[in-house]
């Protein structure tokens, strides 16, 4: 990554200082897609109906090997860079507390190397780069397999920054999200309590049935919920609007359907016992994850031969601050770990504890597992062969989502994480290049596990990128 260290080390900062949240990610996207028109790809914006998403292309023929590429940011995560303590940046709210600062720029950083490739070996190639917005919180990838983004590739690869290195595999949850927003009846709470209908109610006896609902649930089912508007502020006045926000997960989207459609005769079940009127706005939904376990080897084979990280005396030390500031029980919930189970998965603990860094690569097996949380990769998985690896790119135990993440994001040690990772994409991709019968096998695997299936969207049709959902 020699040739391109500079310029994705400038993208990444950038990235990082615009901190901006789904469907708004509009400098990051600008920068990214004005540096891969410089490089020569034809680039494609606002495709599937997001300002902020675009498709990046170069080459012609077969393979046509996809990137994926995220950048947008979390809300309340504002933190200031390379500082070990919980400090905010002045007059910025979000802040890089998933990475994807440093993925969608690894991404990128592929794409341009393995276009390289092609020019200098003359073989036949299509490079894309999808760039998707709002994977907190928006599924972008949904709306982008909705619109058949996918649909051209032949393999997609992607990767995530972490604590450690690993090939994820097994799936991570389906899930959807939406609005439950009562409307009821004014009244003074002392002097007219019976002419009062209380939308505030009718979410708290909600939440109640919900919460009753967990016992008669499969045991991988997650409900989340929260109360985005209590109606007002003043307790003698019987509150008239209230709103709350659920987030619905099960293994498969056939079964969030399901769960979900109980949580809305719940809802149903409130109103009508509060005398209000519910409204009930489905936000967005992203599928579960199809693994690949072709591609998972492919990944696996490339990260043990591309050389890792070597971290100077001054950036373990400082990687020691940010351990400092992290539990045992951080370490130990590190999503690189998520795939282990018992003694190994002690054994990788204590070693992951022991560093500053992580710089050695997990032993990868292939496992049909369910891994609790969801992303929208999975809409992408349902309809090209997929697979995704994590990268060190922060001390060990940083957790998801917090400032510590935060911090860490454009620091040596991240942007070194962040250049591996690049290296590793172009590595696979280039096996792919050289052996099509790789891309031919993964897609043999993807027929057998989707059975032929095409990909159904767990978004209905009319829902659009909610750009302004909170």
């Amino acid at each position: 990554m020699e040739k391109y260290s500079e310029i994705l080390t400038q993208l990444n900062a950038e990235i990082w200082d615009s901190a901006e949240i789904k469907f708004s990610e509009h400098r990051s996207a600008n920068a990214m897609a004005k540096l891969l028109f410089q490089q020569g790809f034809s680039v494609e914006q606002g495709i599937a109906g997001m300002e902020t998403a675009y498709l990046a292309k170069w080459g012609s023929g077969k393979p046509v090997i996809g990137f994926l590429a995220e950048y947008d940011a979390l809300s309340g995560l504002s933190q200031q860079a390379n500082v070990a303590m919980r400090m905010p940046r002045a007059g910025v709210t979000c802040g890089h507390g998933c990475g994807h600062n440093l993925l969608g720029t690894a991404a990128l950083g592929a794409a341009l190397q393995l276009r390289d490739y092609l020019q200098e070996t003359g073989k036949p190639g299509t490079v894309v780069l999808v760039g998707c917005p709002a994977e907190e919180g928006g599924s972008g990838k949904a709306y982008l397999a909705r619109a058949g983004a996918f649909d051209g590739l032949d393999v997609a690869l992607t990767w995530h920054p972490g604590s450690g290195n690993a090939v994820m595999t097994g799936s991570l949850q389906a899930n959807c999200q939406a609005y439950f927003r009562f409307k009821g009846t004014s009244s003074h709470a002392a002097a007219a309590p019976h002419l009062g209908r209380s939308a505030l109610d009718a979410v708290e006896l909600m939440n109640v049935g919900v919460n009753y609902m967990r016992e008669h649930m499969e045991s991988t089912d997650r409900i989340h919920y929260a109360v985005t508007d209590t109606g007002g502020s003043s307790p003698n006045v019987v509150q008239n609007h209230a709103e709350v926000l659920y987030l619905v997960r099960s293994t498969e989207t056939e079964k969030v359907k399901k769960l979900y459609e109980r949580v809305c005769n719940v809802a149903r079940g409130a109103a009508l016992m509060t005398e209000t009127q519910v409204e009930i706005v489905f936000d967005k939904a992203c599928s579960n994850i199809i693994s690949n376990s072709v591609l998972e080897q492919l990944l696996y084979d490339s990260m043990i031969q591309i050389p890792m990280p070597r971290y100077t005396e001054e950036e373990l030390a400082y990687a020691e601050q940010f351990k400092a500031t992290v539990s045992e029980q951080d370490v130990a919930g590190d999503l690189s770990l998520m795939m282990l189970q018992g003694q190994e998965k002690k054994q990788a603990i204590a070693r992951y504890a022991a560093k500053p860094m992580v710089d050695f690569v997990l032993e990868h097996r292939h496992l049909e597992i369910n891994i609790p949380g969801s992303s929208d990769v999975g809409d992408a998985s349902h309809v090209v062969p997929t697979a995704q690896f994590i990268a060190a790119c922060y001390t060990p135990g940083t957790p998801a989502h917090s400032w510590q993440m935060v911090a860490q994001g454009k620091s040596e040690i991240a942007v070194k994480g962040m250049l591996y990772a690049a290296d590793v994409l172009t590595d696979a991709a280039k096996k792919i290049v050289d052996d099509p019968s790789i891309a031919q096998a993964a897609r043999e695997e993807f027929i057998k596990s989707t059975d032929g299936k095409a990909y159904e969207c767990p978004m209905p049709s009319e829902i659009k990128p909610n750009s302004n959902a909170k």
